[in-house]
């Protein structure tokens, strides 16, 4: 949609930017328009590409408000491919490509993997919603791996709290930048990033405890092959943490895993359209009967291919 823009008049000088908005903006909720400043939306020019609600407006200010396109009330079902690992009246373990975003939401309308679970499950909780069914936790679009689903509401909330007090095991596999040894705990609290909406920062001022462990390491020419666990699910936890102790994920290009200026022996790097990032294990409590149950997930195709082009990695040293 076209951004719609506001030039504020002497009337309006020192109005919180909200509020202005609301008054501007005929049908949007003050709610709605806080969101849209929280998301990154609203521009107030000159000089602040990412205001706070508020924020007073001054006379002769322009406010560029980018409204996103509307999404559906409901998701619609897709037949789009769908890796189901495993599943049974309660519960469904799914092995997510990369490029496929968890659920509809603004600029994602369609082709989502809650698309097509409503093709290939149909019977979903409800408890996420119209546009989560069924969603109990969330991998980054750019991440492959192993997710879980619920098929109904108890199942939903029963997993929801094993999340919440740290009974699922979830481990991945990144390639990151330097020498990242076996046995670092990374615990620093994340947040929303002030300066760019779409990052989240081991610096913000609102942020959340959370703690990544580097459990194994393979040492390559410049790069480690890390075994990760996380204790926390924090939003892009792994991809921030790794940044923030200077050994960001290779292709990872939002938190600074893109190099301009590779060695020659580690360009096959240079292939990665998406983090080196893939959830390999998790394991769960069954909600209905208390199995222990627990999944792996091969390397897929394109960060494999990168890998058996680096040196080193053939060599059989256990790294």
């Amino acid at each position: 949609m076209t951004p719609a823009e506001f030039t504020v008049t002497a009337e309006s000088d020192g109005v919180r930017l909200d509020r202005f908005l609301v008054s501007m903006l005929e049908g949007c909720s003050r709610a709605q328009i806080q969101r849209l400043i929280a998301d990154g939306h609203v521009a107030v020019e000159p000089r602040r590409p990412s205001p706070k609600a508020n924020l007073p407006v001054r006379t002769g200010q322009r406010i560029v408000v980018d409204i996103p396109a509307p999404t559906p009330a409901r998701a619609a079902a897709e037949p789009l491919p769908l890796d189901v690992v495993y599943q049974d009246a309660d519960v469904a373990v799914l092995n997510k490509p990369p490029g496929m975003v968890v659920h509809p939401g603004a600029g994602h309308a369609s082709g989502t993997l809650v698309n097509a679970l409503l093709h290939h499950i149909g019977d979903l909780s409800g408890v996420g919603g119209e546009l989560r069914p069924g969603i109990v936790h969330r991998l980054d679009r750019g991440t492959s791996g192993l997710m879980i689903v619920a098929k109904n509401d108890t199942a939903h909330h029963e997993l929801t709290r094993q999340f919440q007090d740290r009974e699922i095991e979830k481990e991945y596999i990144a390639l990151v930048w330097g020498t990242v040894q076996a046995g670092r705990r990374i615990e620093a609290a994340i947040g929303r990033d002030p300066g760019n909406r779409l990052k989240m920062s081991a610096r913000a001022s609102r942020a959340r405890h959370a703690v990544t462990r580097i459990t194994r390491a393979r040492h390559l020419p410049g790069l480690t092959l890390c075994q990760i666990a996380i204790l926390t699910g924090r939003t892009h936890q792994i991809r921030v943490h790794l940044s923030a102790i200077g050994h960001p994920i290779v292709g990872d290009a939002l938190y600074g895993g893109v190099h301009r200026r590779v060695a020659g022996d580690i360009r096959a790097v240079q292939r990665l359209e998406r983090p080196f990032l893939h959830s390999a294990r998790l394991a769960f409590t069954h909600p209905r009967d208390a199995r222990r149950l627990s999944f792996t997930a091969n390397i897929p195709d394109d960060l494999l291919n990168v890998l058996e082009a680096l040196p080193g990695w053939k060599d059989d040293d256990g790294g």
